[in-house]
């Protein structure tokens, strides 16, 4: 199973609920994915990032084949601005 965490901040953080709404067109795209859950920050709750993806995968191969999707490369062109993404991709 492959844990994917990705967390990026925004040229504009009003636009994480958007961002947010985009992003959520992604899940269950592809056979294998187990998880998708999309968060933006929280007034009040510690964040250092606007938005945060945590999704869970069979194995690296379906991970790949969301990574390579035509609908998450969609997505991916027409997210609002970002500053700066953080990746983690585990293995459990």
């Amino acid at each position: 199973m492959i844990k994917h965490i990705v967390m990026w901040n925004l040229a504009d953080a009003a636009e994480a609920p958007r961002f947010k709404e985009i992003l959520d067109t992604c899940k269950g795209i592809v056979p294998g994915m187990r998880e998708f859950e999309v968060a933006v920050r929280a007034d009040g709750l510690e964040a250092n990032h606007d938005v945060a993806l945590y999704a869970v995968f069979d194995d690296a191969a379906a991970l790949q084949a969301y990574i390579v999707h035509p609908r998450h490369q969609e997505v991916v062109a027409t997210l609002p601005a970002r500053v700066s993404r953080s990746v983690f991709d585990y293995a459990v």
